[in-house]
């Protein structure tokens, strides 16, 4: 079942409690589409308590209407929420927020992976979108926009399309921007602050994954990685790795780039990003992950070299054209 505006999930005589969730290590996209529909439901429905759970939002992302409201951990007084929205994912990657979603009176799908085919008793789901941000602008009566809401919007947009440069990137996400800047923010800095600012430990960590980086399959493959002894090194967090895999996929004569950090012993977190010739998504879910064709990403168990070696025999097929 699908709806076509947010006002249609909320029925004020049985709804007077919305939860928001979004997946784990939230990205730009992830936290701007939670935090524009936390904004948005509270203008237009002050009477509603509404509530995001996210795990922790990066520091550049925290100026962002909102942000210092967000539920790290999943605590909450509320056993069963009337509604709870689930934004730029499927269910099982909500961390603490999946089993607040299980007990809601009534749940809802918001995402444009196109691994994701509906976890909610209500979906809207796009996988030509851009960014679940710009699914979130589809679906607000455009009058409750404001400058706090349509910045959130902005910034998920900018993230997921790489400032415009991704070939996600259509003519109606080039309107929607000019849409969101018109409403008066400094969409300059914004670009500056979440997208290119780097920490000196971030361009620390980056120097060190691109020297160490190795480049397999004939050079149409890129590999790095970053161990749980160098992130203790730079005393780094996992928001510091932001951007790595996209800089390691700029790489001349790269058809996909493999980005590896070491979670925990024998255990690894993948970031996998393509030009198009690899569809990502397919390889990521073979692991359980997923994702978009070039930007997907999943957990695997082993060594680096077991974990390079896994990937390549698909991502091999696929370059040869098995698949």
């Amino acid at each position: 079942m699908a709806f076509v505006t947010i006002d249609d999930l909320i029925d004020l005589k049985k709804t007077r409690t919305v939860g928001i969730g979004g997946h784990v290590r939230p990205d730009a996209d992830c936290i701007g589409a939670s935090l524009s529909l936390r904004q948005y439901l509270v203008t237009r429905y002050p009477q509603l308590r509404v509530d995001v759970f996210l795990e922790e939002i990066p520091a550049s992302f925290q100026f962002l209407v909102g942000s210092d409201a967000v539920i790290k951990d999943g605590a909450t007084d509320i056993d069963s929420y009337d509604l709870f929205i689930a934004v730029d994912t499927e269910k099982g990657r909500l961390g603490d927020a999946e089993a607040i979603f299980d007990r809601a009176q009534r749940t809802a799908n918001i995402d444009h992976h196109v691994s994701n085919h509906g976890t909610g008793d209500e979906n809207y789901l796009d996988s030509d979108a851009s960014s679940t941000c710009e699914l979130i602008y589809d679906l607000l009566d455009k009058e409750t926009i404001d400058q706090k809401i349509a910045e959130a919007i902005y910034c998920g947009i900018v993230g997921d399309t790489g400032v415009f440069r991704y070939n996600n990137t259509s003519p109606k996400t080039m309107r929607i921007a000019a849409e969101l800047i018109s409403y008066g923010f400094d969409f300059n800095e914004l670009i500056d602050r979440t997208f290119y600012r780097k920490t000196y430990v971030q361009n620390q960590l980056l120097g060190r994954v691109l020297m160490e980086s190795t480049l397999f399959m004939d050079g149409r493959c890129i590999l790095g990685v970053v161990t749980r002894k160098m992130m203790d090194l730079y005393q780094a967090v996992s928001s510091d790795l932001e951007g790595i895999v996209n800089q390691l996929m700029l790489t001349e004569g790269v058809a996909c780039a493999v980005f590896l950090k070491e979670t925990d012993s024998l255990e690894f977190k993948v970031s996998l990003r393509s030009n198009g010739m690899v569809d990502v998504a397919r390889v990521a879910e073979i692991f359980g992950g997923g994702g978009h064709v070039r930007a997907s990403g999943c957990t695997m168990n082993g060594t680096v070299h077991d974990c390079a070696n896994n990937l390549a025999r698909y991502i091999e097929e696929q370059l040869r054209g098995d698949s």
